[in-house]
């Protein structure tokens, strides 16, 4: 049964796993013990639709909701500490950032553990612009006497930044309203981003590697931030790259379809 929040009025519609087609993808990213699934259970309604990713045994969370007429289907990713992909759930989180062109990415981070958090969200900021950093677990905060500029943070960072407590439902009306507005193209971020122009070689290189993927893939998104990994020796993206896989991902993280099966 779908089911309706008051706190929204009639905005917001928890469908579960009861989605069909979506209108927009919103990934869902975070550290471990970011308080991520009380999220994505606040705006889905506690129920999911679990399968593996391509070629991984880690589960693949996801969710659906209404919201002012539109569907979103909500993919929870692994939690992850990094997009360096040491691990398979950071490469399954970083594939589908980068080749599963999500509308928009939450990075849900610990006020708490601020410094640590922030690592994974820049990161996420260097790769696309349609990100909101969600701040959860907002009480725990104000019980240890710990106060976030909200605002400050976000003209930092250059996206918008969501103050959150998603076990009392806190916040959640101003994510939701973050995620629309940026899934329907009404609001644009200038996200903070590493600049190499001031290193000049790196720069040139950067540029040679993005002719040359572009033109061996032409449809593979992100070619920058591929060609960095490059440069960078990321041994996984390397392989990916000489034999041919790169070209694959995104058919294998395609954000796009829908929800039908029963959740657990």
């Amino acid at each position: 049964m779908k089911k309706k929040t008051t706190s929204t009025g009639s905005k917001l519609e928890k469908l579960g796993v009861h989605l069909g087609q979506a209108d927009y993808v919103v990934a869902l990213a975070g550290n471990p013990n970011t308080g991520k699934s009380t999220v994505f259970n606040a705006v889905t309604g506690l129920r999911q639709h679990t399968g593996n990713w391509p070629g991984k045994t880690i589960a693949r969370a996801e969710g659906g909701f209404s919201y002012n007429g539109k569907k979103f289907r909500l993919v929870d990713l692994p939690g992850t500490y990094s997009l360096l992909s040491a691990t398979d759930d950071e490469e399954v989180a970083r594939n589908f950032i980068l080749f599963g062109r999500p509308d928009v990415t939450v990075v849900v981070i610990d006020p708490m553990r601020l410094e640590r958090n922030l690592n994974l969200a820049l990161q996420v900021l260097q790769i696309t612009e349609k990100a909101i950093v969600c701040v959860n677990l907002m009480d725990e905060a104000r019980a240890h006497g710990l106060k976030i500029d909200g605002q400050g943070l976000s003209h930092d960072l250059g996206v918008p930044v969501v103050l959150a407590a998603a076990r009392q439902g806190e916040g959640i009306d101003q994510l939701l309203a973050e995620i629309d507005n940026m899934a329907g193209g009404r609001s644009s971020c200038s996200p903070h981003r590493l600049n190499y122009d001031i290193i000049p070689s790196v720069q040139e290189s950067m540029d040679e590697l993005v002719g040359a993927l572009a033109e061996a893939y032409p449809g593979m998104p992100h070619r920058e931030w591929v060609a960095l990994r490059l440069l960078e020796g990321d041994q996984q993206i390397i392989e990916a790259v000489a034999n041919g896989e790169i070209g694959k991902l995104s058919e294998d993280h395609v954000a796009t379809g829908t929800i039908s099966a029963c959740g657990n």
